[in-house]
């Protein structure tokens, strides 16, 4: 089951975007800063993905059912693949719109937006710090994508900062520096979309890439008492945790009942040396 403490970072992430786009929007307009204008899209899109993340951390919340055995624990991807939609989404109309942009006449932005865009790029810093930390511990796809795309929203600040500050301090035939930063912005945010993708890509499909699980189960099944060694090991992703499909080899001269009360011995051990262990299945083979 998903932890609930999850859907208070997706609201932390959700009110962060709201205040954002509205600060970024504002002194965009206000201050005529294209860049700006471009990152208050940008978090507009942000308020979207994470009010679905937040939708999705409750479903994944759910403990299992009959129809869901396995937990509501594949919500996870289907947002984060949202969520990388909507990257997507971002990145190519801020590029788009700077490439129209540079038809036109340009006026440098307002020496005062660059006070405004650092505190910004601060303030979305320490969102992406708070979200990642959580993420890590938690092993969550859906908040590593949405810590990262609160980076790559700091990232975009940052280059605007970059643009309007040359804007305005190297003068005339330098305004299109402003836009010439949205667009290096959304090469960043195309980067770390891929990344994202490709990770939950890889959990989606059950890719075999848990070399460091397979290694912890190992450790902790070779110190259990009648379990000879593990001939196979098969390891899937749901949501934060992990389904293990598991054979042990026992003495094949013992009787079923005792290979029954190892196999479980076994599961006891797993769940609690490793927490992040959902569901363990074990098959038992006899050694000759």
């Amino acid at each position: 089951m998903a932890d609930r403490s999850n859907i208070g970072l997706g609201l932390f992430s959700l009110l962060s975007n709201i205040v954002l786009t509205l600060v970024k929007g504002f002194a965009g307009i206000v201050g005529n800063s294209s860049a700006l204008i471009a990152d208050a899209v940008e978090s507009l899109m942000d308020i979207f993905s994470s009010f679905f993340m937040v939708i999705g951390m409750r479903y994944a919340a759910k403990p299992a059912d009959d129809n869901h055995p396995y937990g509501h624990g594949k919500i996870e991807l289907l947002i984060t693949f949202f969520i990388v939609l909507m990257l997507f989404i971002s990145a190519s109309w801020i590029a788009y719109d700077a490439l129209l942009n540079f038809a036109k006449p340009q006026q440098a932005p307002a020496t005062w937006t660059l006070w405004v865009t650092m505190g910004i790029i601060a303030w979305k810093e320490l969102v992406f710090r708070v979200i990642i930390y959580n993420a890590h511990q938690k092993n969550n796809a859906m908040l590593r994508a949405e810590a990262w795309h609160q980076r790559s929203d700091a990232i975009s600040s940052l280059a605007a900062l970059v643009g309007i500050g040359m804007a305005v301090t190297l003068g005339k035939g330098f305004e299109i520096a402003d836009e010439c930063a949205a667009i290096f912005a959304s090469g960043i945010i195309l980067f770390n979309a891929w990344k994202i993708f490709r990770s939950a890509l890889g959990d989606f499909m059950d890719e075999q890439i848990h070399d460091d699980m397979i290694q912890k189960i190992t450790e902790v099944s070779n110190r259990v008492e009648g379990v000879e060694n593990i001939e196979k090991c098969r390891i899937r992703k749901v949501g934060s945790t992990y389904v293990v499909d598991l054979h042990a080899r026992v003495d094949g001269s013992l009787s079923v009942t005792v290979g029954h009360d190892i196999s479980h011995r076994l599961k006891d051990a797993l769940c609690e040396m490793i927490p992040e262990l959902h569901l363990v299945n074990i098959h038992v083979e006899p050694v000759l």
